[in-house]
């Protein structure tokens, strides 16, 4: 784990939590009626933000405070797959490559669908 500063933790996850939500920088100065050289300050992490900023963003985005402020680094984060055992099954299938063809699956297929398609495949093969 590396040591970060309160201002790099909050610039990692407000630029985590804007490509989450796919917002510009220019969605969230509107969003927040801030300036956006003060906005790109938080997301350099030359500044902190206000506390009263800090709850319109967590209010923007449906979060915590907890979660813009504090080190989730540890913490797993979402990535491609918005389900964990559909993200858990999709690794399976990329490290084995008899499987490749479902590895392109769309991010919202559920593990069992892909549990589903992979036995169809095995039946195929035999």
């Amino acid at each position: 784990m590396t040591e970060l500063g309160n201002k790099e933790i909050m610039s990692r996850n407000i630029k985590y939590y804007m490509t989450r939500y796919n917002k510009s920088r220019s969605d969230m100065c509107k969003a927040l009626g801030v300036k956006y050289t003060t906005f790109c300050d938080w997301v350099n992490a030359k500044t902190y933000p206000r506390i009263d900023k800090i709850e319109l963003m967590a209010n923007y985005f449906g979060i915590s405070k907890s979660d813009l402020v504090e080190n989730h680094e540890d913490e797993k984060q979402p990535t491609y797959y918005l389900d964990e055992d559909a993200r858990e099954a999709a690794d399976f299938l990329h490290k084995n490559p008899e499987y490749k063809v479902l590895f392109d699956a769309s991010r919202n297929i559920s593990k069992e669908d892909i549990e589903f398609v992979a036995k169809m495949l095995d039946k195929f093969r035999k």
